[in-house]
């Protein structure tokens, strides 16, 4: 049955990268595209989560989260950097 749940998974959150890919080529504006690419992050981890669980094995875990951390400060920077033209003051 987990077998099953994880396919299902794996197809919605597979169909989430793909509208997230389309708002970052189609949006109107920046802020559409960073909100695509913060959005394609979390969708990112929740695949490796998924896998993670399809294996059995607790390494993907802790990637899920160093990727999570990697994902959060670069949407810190590159909005800072759109907002006032640098990163660090």
């Amino acid at each position: 049955m987990i077998d099953h749940a994880l396919t299902f998974a794996f197809l919605a959150v597979s169909l989430a990268l793909v509208f997230n890919l389309w708002r970052l080529a189609q949006g109107p504006t920046l802020t559409d595209r960073i909100l695509a690419v913060d959005t394609m992050v979390i969708n990112v981890i929740s695949l490796i989560i998924l896998f993670g669980i399809q294996e059995g094995t607790t390494m993907y875990f802790e990637a899920a989260l160093l990727f999570a951390m990697f994902g959060f400060v670069s949407t810190v920077a590159y909005c800072r950097f759109i907002l006032r033209g640098d990163v660090i003051e």
